[in-house]
Order: C-alpha cells, then sequence, then structure tokens
C-alpha cells in the first residue's frame, strides 16, 4: 500500500537523547569488546567499530542477516511473548481484545491442529475460484481476493492525495509479482536465472502439494510465469518508482476506462466498497494496461488455475507444516539464505504485531516505555531542527527564496514520539477458532474496509504506520511529519547511562536521518503541507540534483560482491538521510557540548565516540544471498556502507581520527558528497 510503499524509512531508527543530571558520571556508552583494533579507522571504519561484535555475534540457521537491529528486535519479540504467554493463559470475554489476542496466538501456536486440517483452510476460496464461469466475473473476484489480502495483477488503496494531501483519495498501483521485483523475470544475469528456475520449481511443488496431478501442476508453472512476465515487462524498475512525479498520474474513471477497455472498473470498486469514485491516481498507466491486456487474453480455465497458485501461495505459511516449509525454502532460503524457520512463538509475535499490533502496543508501553523517555525525545528532537536550521541558512548552494521555503518546512514537522494518543478501536475484527488463515482473511478484510472507507474523506494525521513497539521509525511526505515508535529506545540507540557524544551519535544521526527525508531526492518535492509541489527555484532545484548526482556515482562505484554493484540511483534517499542525519547530529552535538566540553573516555575523544556509536548501530553479518537480494529489492545502502561510504564524506570524521591521504579510505575534499 502507499502508505507502506512512500515512507522514507530508516530500518531502525528513533529516539531520545541523554544529558548529564546534577553530578551524575555519564559513560562512554562504548563497549570496547565490539571493536576490532586490529584494524585501523582508515582502513576499514566498519570493522574497526565492530569486528568484534561481529565475532561474538555469527549467523545462526535462523538469519541471513543478524545485526544489532535483529538483536533489539529480539528482545522486543522476548518482551511481547511474555506478555502475549500471560494474555493466553487466561480467560476473556468474548470481543475482548484479551480474547483476541488469546485466540490467535494459541491457534497459530497449534501445530498439531495446523498439520491435521491440511489444505482444508482455504477449500472455500478454492472453490469460489473454480466456480468462475465467465470472463466477465473476474473483477468482482478480483475484488474480493483483494478485501481477504490475496494480491493479483495490479493494487489499489486509498491515501493522502499527494497534490491535495488533506482529502485521501484512490491510488491504483502496479502489483501482481511473486517475486517481488521485475528484474527475476526479465534479466539473465546468474542469479536472476537461478532464482527464476527455483521459482518455477516452488510453482509446481506448490501446485502438487494444494492437489494437482503431475500435468496440472505443469500448467499451473506455464501459466503463472506467463502471467507475471507479461506483467514484469511492463512494470517500473524500483529507481522509476522513485519519482513522485512521474508516478502521479490522475484521471477520471472514464479515462481509466478508456485507457484499459474489456475490464469492469465499475464492478471492481463496487467490490471493494467504492461507488462513488469519479478520479483516481494511477500510478503507472502502462502496468495498468498490461494487466488489463493480461486478464482479457487469458482463458477462464488459465484465469482459475492462476487465481487459485496465488490464493495457495499467499495462504501457504498460514497452514500446515508442508506448506509453510515449501514456501520458506523459496522464499527465505533460496533468495535470502536462511536455513531455518524462527520458531514458531516468534512467527506468532510477528503476526499478531501485524494484525493487533497496537493492542500489543498499549501493553508494551505501560511496561517498557517511561515518561521521561518520551520527555527527553522531544527534546532533542528540538535540538536536531535546530542545528538543521542553522546548516540550512549556511548553505552556500541555495538561495535565499528556498531557504525561506525549506525553513517554514523544518517548522512544521509534525513529530510523534512513542505511541499515538489514540489507540485503534478493533471492537469490529472478529477473532475465532476456526483456522489460522481465516483469521488473517478477517484481519485483511477488517483493514481493508476501514482502508477503502477513508476515500473522500479527511486525512487521519494522528493515524501511525507503525505500532509503539516496532524498532522503526519512518518520515512521511504526505503529512510532513517523522514518527519514533517506542520499541527503539534502547541500545544501540540509545543509552540513558551514556553521555551526548554516544547518543547524539546514535539516537540523533537517526533523527537527523528522518529529517533529512524531508528534503532528500522525494522528500523535497512535497511542500510544508505534504503536497507534491515545487517550490525551489530551478537555479537551486539543479544545484541539489549536481550534489546528489555526486552521491549517486560514490554508490554506483562501490562493488558489493565480486562482479555486482551498488544501486546509487535507488539508494539515493536512504544516502542523502545518513549523509544529512550524520551532519545535523554532529552540529547538535557540538551545538550541546560548547559550553561544557565533554572528557575523554575509555581512550577516546567524545568527537570519536561520536562516530563509533553511529557506526556501532549497524553492526552486523550477512550471507552472500541476502547480499544480492538487498541489493537488488532494498532502497537502503548494505549496512557496512551506510559506514564505509558515509562516513568519508563527512569532514568531522577526518579530524576525529586523523584520516589522511595515506589511508584507504580517504577521499580528496574535491570529491566528497556535499548535500545538506
Amino acid at each position: 500500500m502507499k502508505s507502506r510503499e512512500m515512507l522514507m524509512m530508516f530500518t531502525v531508527a528513533s529516539l531520545t537523547a541523554a544529558c548529564g543530571k546534577g553530578n551524575v558520571q555519564l559513560k562512554s556508552g562504548l563497549d570496547l569488546a565490539n571493536l576490532d583494533t586490529t584494524v585501523s579507522a582508515g582502513a576499514d571504519f566498519y570493522q574497526f567499530a565492530n569486528g568484534g561484535w561481529r565475532k561474538a555475534n555469527p549467523l545462526t540457521a535462523e538469519y541471513s542477516r543478524f545485526g544489532t537491529m535483529d538483536k533489539l528486535a529480539n528482545q522486543n519479540s522476548e518482551k511481547m511473548k511474555q506478555l502475549v504467554e500471560e494474555i493466553a493463559v487466561g480467560q476473556h470475554e468474548n470481543g475482548s481484545n484479551g480474547q483476541k489476542v488469546a485466540d490467535l496466538f494459541n491457534m497459530i501456536m497449534d501445530s498439531v491442529k495446523l498439520n491435521n486440517d491440511g489444505i482444508q483452510p482455504i477449500q472455500g476460496e478454492m472453490q469460489q475460484i473454480a466456480a468462475l464461469q465467465s470472463k466477465d466475473e473476474v473483477p468482482s473476484l478480483l475484488a474480493k481476493l483483494s478485501m481477504s489480502g490475496i494480491g493479483s495483477f495490479f493494487s489499489a488503496y486509498v491515501y493522502a492525495d499527494e497534490k491535495q494531501s488533506d482529502i485521501n483519495t484512490l491510488y491504483l498501483h502496479q502489483g501482481g509479482l511473486s517475486m517481488n521485483d521485475r528484474d527475476y523475470y526479465l534479466k539473465d544475469d546468474e542469479n536472476s536465472v537461478r532464482v527464476r528456475n527455483a521459482f518455477m520449481d516452488y510453482v509446481k511443488k506448490l501446485a502438487l502439494l494444494a492437489g494437482a496431478d503431475e500435468a496440472a501442476a505443469e500448467q499451473t508453472k506455464t501459466v503463472v510465469m506467463k502471467v507475471e512476465t507479461a506483467l514484469a515487462q511492463n512494470s517500473r524498475s524500483r529507481e522509476e518508482l522513485r519519482d513522485p512525479v512521474a508516478n502521479y498520474n490522475k484521471m477520471t474513471l472514464d479515462e481509466l476506462k478508456a485507457m484499459t477497455p474489456g475490464f469492469d472498473w465499475d464492478a471492481y470498486l463496487a467490490g471493494v466498497g467504492l461507488t462513488n469514485v469519479k478520479e483516481m491516481v494511477v500510478g503507472q498507466p502502462e502496468a495498468l494496461q498490461a494487466a488489463a491486456k493480461t486478464i482479457s487474453d487469458l482463458s477462464v480455465k488459465e484465469m482459475i488455475t492462476y487465481l487459485q497458485w496465488k490464493l495457495t501461495n499467499s495462504a501457504a505459511s498460514c497452514l500446515s507444516d508442508e506448506f509453510s516449509d515449501l514456501k520458506f525454502g523459496f522464499y527465505s532460503t533460496t533468495m535470502r539464505g536462511i536455513q531455518q524457520q524462527r520458531p514458531r512463538w516468534k512467527r506468532a509475535i510477528s503476526v499478531l504485531d501485524g494484525s493487533l499490533g497496537e493492542v500489543l502496543g498499549q501493553l508494551y508501553v505501560e511496561k517498557y516505555f517511561p515518561a521521561s523517555s518520551k520527555e527527553r525525545m522531544v527534546e532533542l528532537v528540538k535540538n536536531l531542527q535546530t542545528a538543521l536550521g542553522e546548516r540550512i541558512d549556511n548553505l552556500s548552494w541555495m538561495s535565499d527564496e528556498t531557504k525561506k521555503l525549506a525553513r517554514e518546512k523544518l517548522a512544521t514537522f509534525h513529530v510523534k514520539v512513542g505511541y499515538p494518543d489514540k489507540w485503534k478501536d478493533y471492537s469490529s475484527l472478529d477473532i475465532k477458532k476456526d483456522s489460522y488463515w481465516q483469521n488473517m482473511v478477517r484481519s485483511a478484510q477488517w483493514e481493508m474496509k476501514d482502508m477503502f472507507s477513508r476515500y473522500g474523506k479527511p486525512v487521519d494525521k494522528e493515524e501511525w504506520l507503525m505500532t509503539p513497539q516496532t524498532v522503526n521509525a519512518y518520515y512521511n511526505p504526505s503529512t510532513n511529519e517523522i514518527c519514533f515508535p517506542a520499541g527503539i529506545l534502547q541500545y544501540p540507540c540509545f543509552e540513558p547511562t551514556a553521555d551526548d557524544a554516544f547518543n547524539y551519535g546514535a539516537i540523533g544521526v537517526i533523527i537527523g536521518h528522518e529529517m533529512t527525508h524531508g528534503f532528500d531526492d522525494q522528500g523535497r518535492q512535497y511542500d510544508k503541507d505534504g503536497n507534491l509541489q515545487d517550490w525551489w527555484t530551478a537555479e537551486d532545484a539543479k544545484r541539489f540534483n549536481e550534489r546528489a548526482d555526486v552521491m549517486v556515482a560514490i554508490y554506483d562505484s562501490i562493488e558489493v560482491l565480486p562482479g555486482l554493484h551498488a544501486k546509487g540511483r535507488m539508494t539515493l534517499g536512504e544516502n542523502i538521510a545518513d549523509h544529512g542525519g550524520l551532519k545535523i547530529a554532529y552540529q547538535a552535538f557540538k551545538n550541546a557540548t560548547k559550553d561544557a566540553p565533554l572528557a575523554d573516555k575509555d581512550g577516546f575523544s567524545p568527537e570519536q565516540r561520536f562516530f563509533l556509536s553511529y557506526a556501532g548501530v549497524w553492526a552486523g553479518n550477512i550471507r552472500e544471498e541476502e547480499i544480492r537480494n538487498r541489493n537488488n529489492s532494498d532502497v537502503h545502502s548494505l549496512a557496512v556502507w551506510r559506514v564505509n561510504a558515509a562516513l568519508p564524506q563527512i569532514d568531522a570524521w577526518y579530524e576525529a581520527f586523523n584520516i589522511t591521504e595515506k589511508d584507504p579510505m580517504y577521499v580528496a575534499p574535491e570529491n566528497r558528497a556535499n548535500v545538506w
């Protein structure tokens, strides 16, 4: 959904700064065991700062990547497990939040029932698809499946109109790719071919497991690849999807119908609960045209085959171990290198977080999030805003006219910290003891109905798009908001017993990162009210793009594996945000300590500890398969390059560690990126 896709996210982000109180002696915040001092800071700063941590935390079979943020997320999961297990053994009034949490958790944990049920939980939907008699019935069927969380061909959702950000509108977006990225269908490099062949094998095996005979399963493979290759050929690349103007194409319903002849949009829209649509935003018109043509070209039999497979693939993780393990084998082992599934309780907590997230969130913040943390976070955000304002004022390449508007946007940031002021009402969501899958269907229907009901209504700018226990943060351009959930307020992002050098380097950079998203190559195109509107002078925009292109070239030159380069254009927004976050946080750190300079601690100066704490946020290990997967699909750079490519662009890092042209990481001043 757009509300997920357009967020500028830090892979882990968020909250609060430490400050000295009275005569309390604050620590450095560093764990010296995390370092590897056999490597020089100027040769490989990532290894220098994190080598000890990486050695002490090797990858296990459960992970394709394991870093400090994954470790923190694990700790949060353990906390949520304790809270949920206490609820799960109790007696609760039917319809209460406690009943919903208990029944859903117990349902997911009941492996005996899951394995005994086999494919039975989806038989009703399988029969509904099999009952398709005419192509005229397809739009209504697609809508019904979509409302149950089963996507195909394209996606539809309601979100803030990017050019009228106070009103919700309808969006139609490219979709339907089971491998999640078009390159897997179109490219012939060794990895793409490997994944594509494994996918075709998976399609056939899943059809066989669902009851198809050999010939039918082979036909399923043929149909799935036929449909999704056609969609991929007309899908935009991830780089192209990052252009908000090119992906905003408003048209009337009549114009949409003329563009996609043969598809009954009235029937589809009625199926998702919309009967008064006059206009919508079509993100990628060519993709919608291809989807309509593909639907038209398929026979009824082929359509049944395809939709039954999409249903089975969507449901597989919620069915017996045979289905779940088969899906895991492709999506996790083949694509990412993970060797074994997470324990069932971790999967259950993850599902509860997605289905009843704010119920768990209320429990989490009550027990684990003190009011003092929220207060300190709000204060720190203000300090970072001040520093960013100072940096804007001092930009040599930006005119006073654009600076004035940039300052106005900065001043109107809507800051959300910890948890929402108003919790979601789950009273109309039914959780029953029939099956795990059917509960997921009802959860999807509840969420989709709520979303589509917002069409044409004012945007709720107080809604949260993450749960409080989430280890992450985001910037939302349409509401001009930065959001920092409570779940991240822990080491290594925040340490209340550490001084400002540590906390500004860790959580401070994270906050600065989210702020900078409002001024990266995408976010800068939205004004202070969240509208997609050009508020820059032409010359200032040109100068910004010239600086951004330097950043693109720097990351394009990185070889993440032999012969495989990073994608500087795809990751540009996140790289600019890291860059800006470092500069803003460092300036805020120096402002905060100018009247009371910090002492050296644990053998490092305050300035060195600032950069070491930043690098520590990204400590981790990763498998080759996951490097390839993320390089192909993740708008964030790999963790090592969020350190080793980002820091050489920061002048203060050179000064802190006395980096010279003799050091391998040295970049001449004239070649360094310099945006914010």
